[in-house]
């Protein structure tokens, strides 16, 4: 596999992030990271997903190569990754070669916030499945890999708080120190770069800017610029000139 190389930046408005020379047919080396957590480090939402995706017969944090497996069933590892993909790189770097493996990505399509003798409210922030482009972005080839698949699970989290007053005021003085699963809403499976094709919203028009995908998709065009740049590398969007909009594409 190839490497993808450092610490990709979001990119700029209408700027897709320099292309990391990936090639047709070419799989993508990973960069380094942090290795597998275990039970003493996990949150609540990664055990509370554990225990939803579980199967009889599953085997838990199983040491292999060096690393700790959230799941293993049979001949497949299924990992769970509550935060950043480039944390997962240098593990998926090692074993992929030789194991299937399933990443398992929650995204907070609701969250409610529990503070101490309050009653729980729902945050207004919400997200949709267009977030693991947030994630997708470090490691843009990633679907590249036939022993890789990655299942989108968006979910309803509880985010419980407590007062830190050391905070800066901006984030209203409440530290994170949990966060659990509520319910699982749907699931959403991508084996192959050819699955992220589904996220091409209709009706763009045959050249378009990354504010034309944001409108289209309904996103916020910092999503729409990491889209953009994570479906060029995959070959799905081709560059076709530059004007003051910013880049213009087509559907390759």
């Amino acid at each position: 596999m190839g490497r993808v190389g450092g610490p990709c930046r979001s990119p700029g408005q209408g700027t897709p992030l320099p292309h990391r020379g990936h090639e047709p047919g070419r799989r993508p080396r990973l960069r380094s990271g942090t290795i597998g957590i275990g039970t003493l480090n996990e949150s609540s939402l990664h055990a509370g997903l554990k225990a939803a995706l579980s199967l009889p017969g599953d085997e838990h944090e199983v040491e292999l190569g060096g690393f700790v497996i959230d799941i293993r069933r049979g001949t497949q590892l299924i990992e769970i990754q509550t935060v950043s993909f480039a944390a997962m790189a240098r593990k998926l770097d090692r074993l992929l070669a030789e194991h299937p493996i399933r990443l398992v990505h929650p995204i907070a399509v609701e969250t409610w916030l529990v503070k101490p003798g309050a009653k729980a409210r729902r945050s207004p922030r919400r997200n949709d499945i267009h977030a693991l482009f947030d994630e997708l972005v470090s490691m843009p080839t990633l679907l590249d890999h036939p022993n890789l698949a990655i299942e989108v699970v968006l979910v309803t989290v509880e985010r419980h708080q407590v007062p830190d007053p050391a905070l800066r005021r901006g984030r209203g003085g409440w530290r994170t120190v949990d966060r659990r699963l509520r319910e699982i809403r749907s699931h959403h499976r991508f084996d192959t770069v050819d699955d992220l094709r589904s996220f091409v919203p209709p009706g763009l028009p045959p050249v378009f800017t990354t504010r034309d995908l944001a409108g289209a998709a309904g996103i916020t065009l910092d999503r729409a610029q990491k889209m953009a740049y994570c479906l060029r590398a995959n070959e799905v969007f081709a560059v076709v000139g530059r004007d003051r909009a910013g880049y213009r594409y087509h559907l390759a």
